[in-house]
This record gives structure tokens, sequence and C-alpha cells, in this order.
């Protein structure tokens, strides 16, 4: 079944992670990715996690984002690889990159250049701070916006401070975000024949996923502060609670969740209570709250109370660990986690998190090594074997 994005080819000279990720969603819809890599490889493809991955110039957190692309190495400080650049350019639907502002003008195949070439080109630049603007020119990394963004200052707890997620989330969601953005500006050639530039700041993209939290401030005047595991309704039973040898985490918002929650517990008592009849006065005595509900949890495991729980009405979950979520039945059921084979065994990687009734994302091979699709992708464009051979001698892929 045809995927959404099959045909579409898209020039990728992102690296890391934000760029990467988001050229990887689009490979996933079925678009044909060339990803341009310098001659030795970007540096992530040997991360220190495992020796034998890295050696392999297959690190698993590049895997993770590369699959479905194809490898093309080029040395853009030489002519002859500009010339592949632009002759590739006037056949690509999108180009998508994440250096720093102006990198790609001085090489001589930036916007303007390449838009001259293929007026409908769509051109999606990926940087911490977008292309305009006093600090266009400052270095984006996930924990310096984690830090900037206002992420910071509401994770973590007050008698600890701020910490950052477990995991490059805003890195993630620029890349969404700009997957999403070149989405938008392939539709809207469908109608105006034109392409256009995609201007992916990660400082605004992750401002856009705190939209609640500045309305909070800019409509409410409320100031956040470190939220710890509460959860954003500010509910006292939406949070995290110690139980048996672990913890659960109660995602209970509303007044008929809650008297399930306290009768699963068998805290009937606590409806007669006036220090809990209503959430504000929940609220005033969450510690005693609290101590109730974490008396009766130290009862049972987590996972057992997570059972009779979410049967009750009551939501919430136990602690998973990765490892121990990627084998979970829904996850299982739904196939989220892809499988594949490869010359080095089967190998399971996340798919695109949501699925299509008619050809929705599938990951159809592994990541590719060092420019295993270098002379695949010249051919195509008109390079012969001796000219090749002659590009490979003079090291310019």
């Amino acid at each position: 079944m045809t995927r959404p994005f099959e045909g579409v080819k898209i020039l990728d000279f992102t690296q890391v992670l934000a760029g990467p990720y988001a050229s990887y969603q689009l490979a996933l819809l079925g678009a044909d990715v060339i990803k341009v890599e310098r001659r030795e490889g970007e540096d992530m493809r040997r991360t220190p996690l495992s020796r034998e991955w890295a050696d392999r110039g297959l690190a698993p957190g590049w895997q993770a984002i590369n699959g479905n692309k194809r490898s093309l190495t080029l040395d853009l400080s030489k002519p002859a690889a500009i010339e592949i650049v632009k002759k590739l350019a006037a056949e690509a639907d999108v180009v998508m990159e994440n250096f720093r502002p102006g990198v790609m003008d001085k090489l001589g195949i930036g916007y303007a250049a390449l838009s001259q070439i293929n007026p409908r080109l769509i051109y999606c630049a990926i940087s911490g701070f977008g292309q305009t603007g006093p600090q266009r020119l400052a270095p984006g990394y996930d924990g310096k916006i984690q830090a900037m963004s206002g992420i910071m200052a509401i994770t973590g707890h007050a008698e600890t401070g701020p910490t950052r997620a477990g995991f490059a989330v805003c890195d993630v969601l620029s890349g969404a975000t700009a997957a999403f953005g070149v989405s938008s500006a392939l539709f809207q050639r469908n109608q105006t024949g034109k392409g256009q530039l995609v201007d992916v700041s990660m400082l605004e993209a992750t401002l856009a996923f705190l939209s609640g939290q500045i309305a909070d401030y800019s409509v409410a005047g409320h100031k956040q502060q470190l939220s710890g595991n509460q959860a954003v309704s500010r509910r006292s039973t939406a949070n995290l609670f110690k139980a048996g040898d672990g913890y659960i985490l109660l995602a209970v918002n509303t007044e008929k969740q809650y008297i399930a929650l306290m009768t699963a517990l068998g805290c009937e008592e606590t409806f007669e209570d006036p220090r809990f009849a209503d959430w504000f006065e929940r609220q005033k005595n969450e510690p005693a709250l609290r101590a109730i509900i974490e008396q009766k949890l130290s009862t049972k495991s987590p996972r057992e109370w997570e059972t009779i729980l979410e049967a009750a009405g009551a939501p919430c979950a136990s602690i998973w660990k990765v490892e121990e979520v990627m084998d979970h039945p829904q996850i299982a059921a739904r196939g989220a986690i892809q499988e594949i084979d490869t010359p080095y065994g089967r190998l399971r990687f996340a798919g695109s998190g949501f699925r299509l009734e008619h050809g929705g994302g599938r990951l159809d091979h592994m990541a590719p090594a060092l420019g295993a699709h270098t002379d695949d992708v010249l051919r195509s464009i008109g390079y012969d074997a001796d000219a090749i051979a002659k590009l490979r001698a003079q090291e310019v892929v």
C-alpha cells in the first residue's frame, strides 16, 4: 500500500538528533531520504555506549533515527561535491539541514542558491534559534534549550532543584515540528506550485509545546514553579506515591476517579472527613491525604495496585522501565516496536508513533553503512563508473 510520502525525494544534510529525527519520520512514511555525510561519517555513528556498535559506525542511538535512509558521502569543501549537491537538489523535493545559519550559504548551497535551481524546492533549516534575530548564530543544544525554554524551571523538586528531562526532549520535539513543517509545505506546494523556506527554531518549537504554561502566565499571571511529579491539573491525587517496594503514579483528576480510588483502597471513611470535602480542601490538607493513601498502598506491590486501581476506574501506572514497556501487551498488540532482519540479527526499533489506515509508517531496512549508496546516487544523476572512480581518487566522495 502506498505511503504518504512515496515519490518525495529528500536531500538530508542533518546530523546529531533533531534533524535526523525529522527526516526519519518522513522516511518511515515513504520518502526517499538521501543522507549526506562527510567522508568519515558524522560523530553520532560512534557514540560510546557500545564499543562494538561504535566500531561498526552504527551506534544504537544513530540507528534509531536513520533507518530507511540512503547514505552518500561528500566532502563539501570541494567544488566537485557542490556540483553534485546542485544536481541532486535540482531533482529533490526537500532539502533538510541543521547547521548554524549561514553555513550552507557560504558553501553556495543555501536556500537562496538552491531555490534558484529548483523553485519548487522546500528547504528546511533547523537551528537553535532560527535564521533571524540577535541569537541566530548561537549554538543550539538540547540541554541549553531545556534550560532556556522554561522546561527545567518546572522540572524537578524544590529540595533538589531543577533537572533536565531524562531524554533529549527539545531535540525530538523540534524534529517532530520540522517534519510537520515540511509536510505542511509539501501540502501547500500542491496548491501553489511553489517551494519555500521552513525555518525551525528549537527554542520556538519547545515553547509551542509549553502552550499551557505560557497561557497560565499570560492570561492568569500564574508563575510556574518546580512541580516535581505533580500533574498540571494540580490535583492532590495526580502525583507520585510510594507503593509497596516502589512507586505508583496516580492520575486521579476527577471526582468520579477520586471516589473510585478511595473506594478501591478501602478508605470510604474519608468521604465524611471535612478535610477532604473537595479539591480545594484536599490540596490544603495534601500531607494528611497522602499519608492515608500511602499507608494503604504499602500493602501491595506497584504492579498489583496498577491492576486493581485501573480495574476500579482510578487511572494510574507503576513505573515501567524502557526495556519493560517495549514488551507491554498493548505495545505488542499494536506492533509499535518494529522488528527488522539485519546482517547483525533481528533488531527492534520504535516506529512512527501513530497509525494510518492506508499506508502508514514502516521501517523497511536498518540505518545504512557509511557511503553504502554513494555509487547508486551518483549514477542516478549521470555519473558513470569512470567519473565515480575519479571522484573517489580525488576524495570528493
